[in-house]
């Protein structure tokens, strides 16, 4: 009943669309987090609400290719090797995925929570402040050549059973069309109706200003627990003390899997980390946001420079920086960008929530009136309209007619 009372845990993109959902649904909601509002991974990824990710990483062919993904310094793949023996367990069920078979099964997952990215985020944000920062646009994947696009022909094809077919620029047209890449680069696979955030920490934070100019409220505190009653959540317990609750959502990213412990849901999650660099005040930006295929990282024209994501390295939540990534990044950036000029630059790493199966968890845990929305790994902020959409729906009782199964956080149940 809409006189319920809503916790949303995590004040990220997911939790802030959660919350507008509820409130705009008639619930009383509170949304929590332990730090400023979108300063986590919402804060730190690529921008681009690309559509078109659907593509998990762990395709068909990933385990015989990791060995020397690992061993190539030129590829963003990188392991903080003190950490591999915790990582193991999760490695083996994430590895377990690389087949064809899954890879679609994922893939069709993903595209129900991604495939309408743009229009979810302006049917969120439409008539208020926060529309600003979402722009519509083109989304590129630049490539050496026509041989290295066809070389990732399966990943294509994906994308275009997904709706997604690529339109071409070839040759010198590539850099009249993109000015800030160099001839490395001789083709442009451009895909339309697709968009980007000027500023992700800005936007998030903007939203969860909405949610409170719409009446619902924000608390900065740190969730601790959950109090069930008769098996129902009545209040979850933070470092400034309980807080009642009719039902709750968690969606704290990688901080979901320690609460989910709490309710006795272990969950194959692993933070992956993720590294940006922002070049501030460029002579060059590019046009449209770009996935840099040569290097493996997006490039996206924001309201303060270029920002260059993508690395990957695991290695558990160590705020210590590796070096490694940032060069590798770097050197890339330059290599795609040879006339990038810029005045200063940012570097930042984060946490991306991976689960072992590369699908986020949504929906609700037993019957405990607690619904997850957590572990979206590349897409949260292009997913994360949706996910809020999504959970508002089902704690409201509402039909939807999309296939939410995938995304069932009882899976991990153990015996399923």
């Amino acid at each position: 009943m809409p006189s319920e009372h809503i916790v949303v845990i995590g004040a990220g993109i997911v939790g802030a669309s959660s919350a507008i959902w509820l409130r705009r649904a008639g619930y009383d909601v509170t949304l929590l987090d332990k730090g400023a509002p979108g300063m986590g991974a919402s804060y730190g990824n690529g921008g681009i609400l690309a559509s078109c990710s659907v593509v998990p990483v762990t395709g068909p062919g990933l385990l015989k290719k990791s060995p020397a993904y690992l061993a190539n310094p030129n590829f963003p793949l990188f392991m903080r090797w003190g950490y591999v023996p915790k990582l193991i367990p999760w490695l083996i069920k994430y590895m377990s995925h690389a087949n064809e078979g899954d890879t679609r099964r994922i893939s069709q997952g993903l595209t129900t929570i991604v495939g309408d990215s743009l229009e979810q985020h302006q049917a969120l944000t439409s008539g208020t402040k926060a529309a600003k920062w979402v722009q519509e646009s083109d989304y590129s994947f630049a490539y050496p050549d026509r041989r290295a696009f066809d070389a990732d022909a399966f990943a294509w094809q994906l994308r275009k059973e997904a709706g997604f077919e690529p339109t071409f620029i070839e040759g010198r047209a590539v850099q009249e069309a993109e000015p800030i890449l160099g001839p490395a680069t001789q083709l442009l696979a451009v895909l339309k109706n697709h968009g980007f955030i000027l500023n992700p920490g800005s936007y998030v934070g903007d939203l969860v200003t909405l949610l409170q100019e719409i009446g619902g409220k924000f608390i900065q505190a740190d969730v601790k627990d959950f109090e069930l009653s008769g098996g129902q959540v009545s209040a979850v317990d933070t470092h400034i003390g309980r807080i009642h609750c009719d039902k709750a959502v968690v969606s704290s990213g990688v901080w979901s899997k320690p609460l989910m412990q709490k309710l006795g849901l272990t969950v194959p999650l692993e933070a992956e980390r993720g590294y940006h660099i922002v070049f501030k005040k460029p002579n060059l930006k590019p046009n449209n946001p770009m996935m840099l295929t040569a290097g493996n990282f997006v490039a996206t024209p924001m309201d303060h420079g270029v920002r260059c994501a993508g690395v990957v390295e695991f290695g558990g939540l160590s705020e210590t920086r590796s070096k490694a990534p940032l060069k590798l990044l770097r050197r890339k950036a330059q290599e795609m960008f040879p006339d990038l000029a810029f005045e200063s630059d940012e570097e930042w790493l984060g946490y991306r929530p991976a689960p072992s199966d590369s699908l986020p968890l949504i929906g609700e845990l037993h019957d405990t009136g607690v619904f997850t929305a957590f572990g979206h790994h590349h897409i949260g902020l292009t997913g994360g309209p949706k996910t809020g959409r999504l959970v508002a729906d089902m704690i409201a009782g509402n039909h939807t007619n999309n296939d939410i199964r995938p995304f069932e956080p009882m899976r991990f149940a153990v015996g399923k």
